[in-house]
């Protein structure tokens, strides 16, 4: 993405801040995600209480700020009642991957979700590092650089057709990609809850030969 003033960087980081104070907002969404407040505290995510210049149109949005070792370089919102847009993005921002900070603990492979709701149950109820990104019409081809550093890439694919494309495209795009589909009108997220952390290991075990 563009590179980001200082002005911006510092404007990122006090809206991050400022709306994480009020992320107790979310707690009953986030239960039903099957999520803990303790458990996405690592995200910072937040609730647009006080908004923020320019931000008005996000209030009561759950915030997801996109967090690097530089610190925050994008903010993403969703509804926390399923309104439409389901999610919102800062305007002209370029979307980028979620949770990068997973690529430096991981060591042979890397899993990939779509969604960031899916990525943060993967670091809660998993040992996988896992990164995201917003959709699937959101991965980039330059992406495929940060792929190669790894033995095995698995793409936690949605139980639909979307989501095998979603795949796909990755998989098209380097030789170490592997494709996890979760089963029928399921995400990671949906699993986790209904069947357990388990269902995910064994399929992870699975796809790695190990």
């Amino acid at each position: 993405m563009p590179r980001l003033s200082s002005s911006q960087k510092q404007f990122l980081i006090r809206a991050a801040q400022t709306y994480a104070k009020h992320v107790d907002k979310a707690s009953s969404y986030l239960a039903e995600r099957g999520l803990s407040l303790e458990e996405v505290s690592p995200f910072h995510l937040g609730v647009v209480e006080e908004t923020l210049p320019g931000h008005e149109q996000y209030k009561g949005r759950l915030s997801i700020p996109y967090m690097t070792r530089s610190g925050v370089v994008d903010i993403r919102f969703r509804s926390l009642d399923n309104s439409e847009p389901k999610y919102l993005g800062l305007t002209g921002a370029e979307t980028t991957l979620f949770n990068v900070n997973a690529l430096f603990t991981a060591d042979k492979y890397l899993c990939v979700c779509e969604g960031e709701m899916d990525t943060i149950t993967m670091a809660a109820k998993t040992d996988h590092p896992t990164i995201g990104a917003p959709g699937a019409a959101s991965w980039k081809q330059h992406y495929t650089r940060i792929l190669e550093d790894f033995d095995v890439v698995l793409v936690l694919a949605d139980g639909d057709e979307a989501g095998l494309e979603f795949g796909k495209r990755i998989q098209r795009t380097s030789a170490n990609v592997r494709i996890v589909q979760m089963p029928d009108g399921e995400d990671v997220n949906s699993v986790v809850r209904k069947q357990g952390p388990e269902y995910i290991n064994n399929h992870v075990r699975d796809a790695l030969g190990s």
